[in-house]
């Protein structure tokens, strides 16, 4: 049977590739732009930077990045093995519910907290009142506001990175393997320690990996806590000290960070080979915990879970109850609207983009259109502050371009042209997200077979048309999932947002921020709400997709099963 899809291919091939060479150079530039930035002749300016407070940067940055790594290894791989191998009270539920606080963004959980143990918070009221203290004096309490208490508020929302990755190749891991260690006399901690944990390695690595990126990205909660890092340098060089080029330089140095991190991560798996021998799908025998075993296994679920998001939650709802005029004023609504407006849009612009790469990738898989894909989905490693600084340097040499042309041609100034804009926001978001939508489009459009493209071809069915009538009905889900996820992250995104976001227009995010800057966590306490149940949806559904999943394929297998002793098969 001839493949009429190489008809397509040698029509398209042209259209698809410019298309696609053309996305990932827009991606590219502002990468681009902060890694020229070296070259760039500053000497002054770097050399007081590097003598000052650059060591400090790199310092907090490293210490930051050791104490989240030790916290979301703990919690993620620790909880990972609890409710795979062992069989305690709740155990099926925390499957799914560990994943709920990555819905919280890490500043959220800095307000909150900080409003309940700081000096004044009703903690610290209250020991004063049990004990008789009069004073800060008279006791010690753990400074929320410092570097542990960072690392604290970001292990609580980014160990479900690893958690998930890890909890999947435990699931995965063989039978027989296990089995061969509890026969040689290997205890449960002694299997875990040395079979499943080595086994685990590269899925322990890449969700680090992922949480430490995150980490680099965060900037609401290093800046409330006074914890000087990359992000609020870039931020303060550029808008307090108005050394563009310099902040530029910084954001470079924190591209090196990044890029080291996902060398380290391959080096990890340099030569490494992992296999199963029995399906991935047969349920593992359990170790079954009674007890104070299953009482230490069932708190050691249930506390990441409430310090990750119920107890932030429950203190966000009960703030916005019992102060709903402040909190629900007449700016909230408009917040409101700008951000599901961004995220919305660029959802959506998101999805048409994954699409267009993924299908055109399809349909001429040459070493370009790959080259030009994955270029495409690198700017999810890099930190927001960083694609905005790279976004506004090329945006503010356009803006200066065409007020001179339209000054020369027409003698009309005009203000800011792209700078500033929510043209600019959308496209730093795609810069950042781009690669969340991809992802998942890829996977979807991966289950459908090639005949069916043959058969829409044969039918008289363009490429185009394939894509829309045929394809994309059978990526819902896919096309679902790639939504919330980048709808999700756009309405969280804090770093990106503050730099770029034009005059007059704040979001959810940016206004929390602000109102925590001030003190005012009354009224930051409904658009933080907002901003944790959105993030909650995603959450839920991917959770709900692994438990359905996962129960269709222990069904299949054990209908498999069935098939094998039938006497007669069919």
């Amino acid at each position: 049977m001839i493949n009429l899809s190489r008809k397509f291919i040698a029509l398209q091939w042209n259209a698809w590739t410019i298309g696609v060479i053309g996305i990932a150079v827009l991606i590219a530039t502002p990468i681009l732009v902060v890694f020229s930035s070296i070259f760039t002749n500053q000497s002054d300016v770097w050399e007081h930077l590097a003598s000052t407070v650059l060591p400090t940067y790199v310092t907090n940055s490293l210490l930051l990045m050791l104490g989240v790594s030790a916290g979301v290894l703990v919690m993620g791989v620790g909880t990972a093995w609890l409710v795979t191998m062992c069989a305690f009270p709740g155990s099926r539920v925390f499957e799914w519910a560990l994943l709920l606080p990555l819905a919280a963004p890490a500043y959220l959980l800095a307000y909150t907290y900080t409003d309940v143990l700081d000096y004044f918070g009703p903690v610290q009221i209250a020991l004063r009142d049990v004990f008789g203290w009069q004073s800060a004096t008279d006791y010690w309490f753990p400074n929320i506001r410092s570097l542990g208490g960072a690392i604290a508020m970001l292990s609580l929302v980014l160990y479900p990175y690893v958690y998930l990755l890890t909890r999947v190749t435990f699931l995965e891991q063989s039978v027989c393997t296990q089995e061969a260690s509890r026969s040689l006399g290997c205890n449960p901690w002694q299997s875990f320690i040395k079979v499943a944990l080595p086994l685990a390695r590269p899925a322990i690595t890449a969700g680090l990996s992922l949480a430490l990126m995150e980490t680099l990205n965060d900037f609401g909660t290093v800046e409330y806590f006074g914890v000087p890092t990359f992000t609020t340098g870039i931020f303060r060089t550029w808008f307090g000290s108005g050394e563009r080029t310099a902040a530029t330089q910084l954001a470079a140095v924190l591209m090196m960070f990044i890029l080291s991190l996902i060398l380290l991560e391959r080096w990890s798996r340099r030569q490494a080979r992992y296999y199963q021998t029995s399906s991935p799908f047969q349920r593992l025998s359990t170790y079954s915990l009674q007890g104070g075993r299953a009482f230490l296994a069932w708190w050691s679920c249930f506390l990441p879970i409430a310090l990750g998001l119920l107890i932030p939650s429950a203190l966000l709802v009960q703030m916005t109850l019992a102060n709903a005029a402040e909190t629900l004023d007449q700016e909230f609504l408009p917040l409101a609207l700008n951000s599901l407006l961004l995220a919305a849009l660029t959802a959506g612009i998101a999805v048409l983009i994954s699409l267009f790469l993924v299908y055109g990738l399809r349909l001429c898989g040459t070493q370009v259109m790959q080259f030009g894909v994955r270029v495409a989905a690198m700017g999810y490693a890099i930190p927001g502050s960083v694609i905005a600084v790279g976004i506004l340097i090329p945006l503010a040499q356009v803006d200066g371009a065409i007020t001179f042309l339209m000054q020369t041609w027409f003698d009309q100034p005009i203000g800011f042209f792209l700078q500033g804009t929510i043209t600019a926001l959308i496209f730093a978001y795609l810069v950042r997200f781009l690669a969340v939508s991809l992802s998942a489009v890829e996977s979807g459009l991966a289950k459908i077979h090639p005949s069916f493209d043959d058969a829409a071809h044969s039918l008289g069915h363009t490429a185009r048309s394939t894509l829309f009538k045929v394809h994309a009905p059978l990526m819902g889900g896919s096309l679902l999932t790639a939504v919330m996820l980048v709808f999700v992250d756009v309405m969280k995104e804090l770093p990106a947002t503050i730099v770029i976001q034009p005059p007059n227009f704040d979001t959810l995010a940016v206004r929390v921020y602000r109102y925590a800057a001030d003190e005012r966590l009354v009224e930051a306490a409904a658009p933080a709400l907002t901003i944790v149940l959105v993030g909650l949806i995603p959450v839920i559904f991917l959770s709900w997709q692994i438990a359905q999943s996962r129960l269709r394929s222990i069904d299949q297998k054990g209908l498999d099963l069935c098939l094998d002793k039938s006497p007669n098969p069919k």
